[in-house]
């Protein structure tokens, strides 16, 4: 791999901006005339009759979305002469690639490509190829020479910036970077090998640093930062062990569920508790056969005659039940109102189990569901007879709130879902370069062979896409505008890109990344589950394109 010459750089940075910036311009331009020509493939017919063509334009747009975040980056860098070589190729390389995929054909899948020609779209994707600026992008932006030059930064150590240029944001991700290096990387792998929970003593580690009140305001003992804070602390946390980054998922979702939904006395009651980490929260929605179809869930809530509430049904699922202390619970209370109508979310108290008795609240009872990644907190099945709520447990005090107060938390939860991905992607990438030049072969480090090479390339490049993606995502749920398009983008991309990462890293490993002894064994299976919860990709590419062609947000 041959260096960068500092005088071919200077050339190529003022040819490169002045490539990227109409390029990524055109692609938008096609974006918008894929949105006419689906929306008329779905007004002929429906948008589900047309799911292939919708979801198509989906991600279209998330990748179009990616393309303009990185391009925000890379100038906002460069206007602060953060932007080096890494930075420069990691930008010239995505965006390039993703020009192609517009062009050529996007996976949403790993066996469903969705071509121009799915949606009405090839005479927009053929204008759109002939762009002077995307045609120099096609022809040398993903060149060889180009992903040599990105992986030689790489093994020369020289990171990707990740600096936000706020010093506190920029502080706390230092802080949380030293913590996942010293306390969760060197334990991670063996507590998924054993499928052990995450010590007790690490929970209140990270509790004292606040990572369960983030964003919490103050007043309820939280640290009253904002979601773009979290996806930084969720990363590094995920880049150690996607437990650690997901402990907090359960806060967030309680968190924003009682502060937004939530009465005083309820606030009051357990905000601060959450965000000290005195009370472990867990969410309980999904039901056996019931899935994203949340207006089928049929979990009963009957109010007896002195005011509290008797729970009865399943639900499966369950993240880290038997150890939390309160159940943000999705219930029908209307038995009678069919759809979301009759749902209401209950706050349910509970004690808090352990490895003899994981169960020992009356009329509640689970199993374990064995799982291949995503441990540290068990995942279970619950079954519920007569288990009693308290009177005041009804989120807000009113019935049928339920499934509105929980769609407001979604947007949250997805973006912090990308930045576990964005984390996972990360840890990929590191072991992968590790690998790649201490394992030799032929008489040579395998980073010296150009599709190893090229493997590492691309993961670098995906990665920034979604960590920008995601960022943005927090940036527009921190500035109060609605983002459940934003926040499905974040997490369709940066599921993809973790799944994609762990695929590419566990081949460079050859056969000894099937050996569960290899950490990027643990690495393939953590990154799987990304694409599924908190609403599979599928979901999203639906929310994405029902928002997009209804001109919302």
């Amino acid at each position: 791999m041959s260096g960068w010459d500092k005088s071919e750089r200077i050339s190529i940075d003022i040819e490169v901006m002045d490539q990227l910036v109409p390029a990524v311009v055109a692609a938008e331009r096609y974006a918008a005339d894929a949105r006419e020509a689906v929306r008329a493939k779905v007004a002929a017919r429906s948008l589900d009759a047309e799911q292939r063509a919708a979801h198509g334009y989906a991600w279209v747009e998330t990748s179009v979305a990616a393309m303009r975040a990185t391009l925000d980056w890379l100038q906002s860098a460069e206007a602060d002469n953060r932007a080096h070589a890494h930075e420069w190729l990691v930008a010239i390389i995505g965006i390039s690639e993703t020009l192609a995929q517009l062009t050529g054909g996007l996976p949403m899948g790993q066996n469903e490509i969705v071509r121009p020609v799915d949606m009405d779209s090839g005479a927009a994707a053929r204008r759109l190829a002939e762009e002077p600026a995307v045609d120099w992008l096609l022809t040398q932006g993903n060149s060889a020479k180009h992903r040599s030059w990105l992986v030689q930064c790489m093994v020369d150590g020289n990171g990707l910036d990740d600096r936000l240029g706020d010093e506190l944001i920029d502080t706390i991700r230092d802080q949380y970077r030293r913590f996942t290096d010293e306390r969760i990387l060197p334990d991670a792998h063996g507590w998924h090998l054993a499928n052990d929970l995450i010590p007790d003593g690490l929970v209140a580690e990270m509790a004292q640093l606040g990572t369960f009140g983030i964003c919490i305001p103050e007043q309820f003992g939280g640290l009253g930062l904002g979601k773009l804070v979290m996806c930084v602390v969720t990363e590094e946390l995920s880049r150690g062990y996607i437990g650690t980054g997901s402990l907090g998922t359960r806060s967030e979702i309680a968190g924003e569920l009682i502060l937004h939904g939530g009465t005083s006395e309820q606030q009051a009651q357990w905000l601060p508790r959450i965000a000290s980490g005195e009370i472990l929260p867990t969410a309980v929605f999904t039901e056996p056969d019931v899935g994203s179809d949340l207006g089928s869930l049929t979990t009963r809530a009957a109010r007896g005659d002195d005011g509290t509430w008797s729970i009865s049904g399943a639900k499966t699922w369950i993240t880290h039940a038997a150890r939390s202390d309160l159940m943000t619970m999705l219930v029908r209370t209307r038995p009678e109102v069919k759809g979301y109508a009759g749902l209401s979310m209950l706050l349910v108290p509970k004690p808090r189990g352990t490895d003899d008795e994981p169960f020992p609240a009356q009329g509640m009872n689970g199993s374990e569901i064995e799982v291949l990644g995503y441990r540290g907190m068990r995942e279970y099945a619950l079954q519920f007879d007569g288990m009693a709520a308290p009177a005041d447990a009804l989120l807000g005090g009113e019935e049928g709130q339920g499934f509105k107060q929980l769609m407001r938390t979604f947007e949250g939860a997805r973006i912090q879902t990308a930045a576990r991905a964005v984390g996972v992607a990360r840890r990929a990438i590191d072991l992968a370069l590790a690998y790649a030049q201490d394992r030799k072969q032929f008489g040579q480090p395998i980073i010296g062979f150009p599709r190893v090479a090229d493997k590492l390339a691309m993961m670098q490049a995906d990665m920034l896409m979604a960590r920008e993606l995601t960022y943005a995502a927090a940036r527009a749920k921190d500035s109060g505008k609605r983002c459940d398009i934003e926040a499905g983008m974040a997490k369709l991309l940066a599921a993809r890109c973790a799944w994609a990462n762990a695929d590419a890293a566990l081949q460079v490993h050859g056969g000894n990344g099937y050996a569960q002894e290899y950490e990027i064994s643990r690495i393939l299976c953590d990154a799987r589950i990304l694409n599924i919860f908190e609403g599979a990709a599928e979901i999203q590419a639906q929310v994405i394109a029902k928002g997009k062609l209804g001109d919302r947000n």
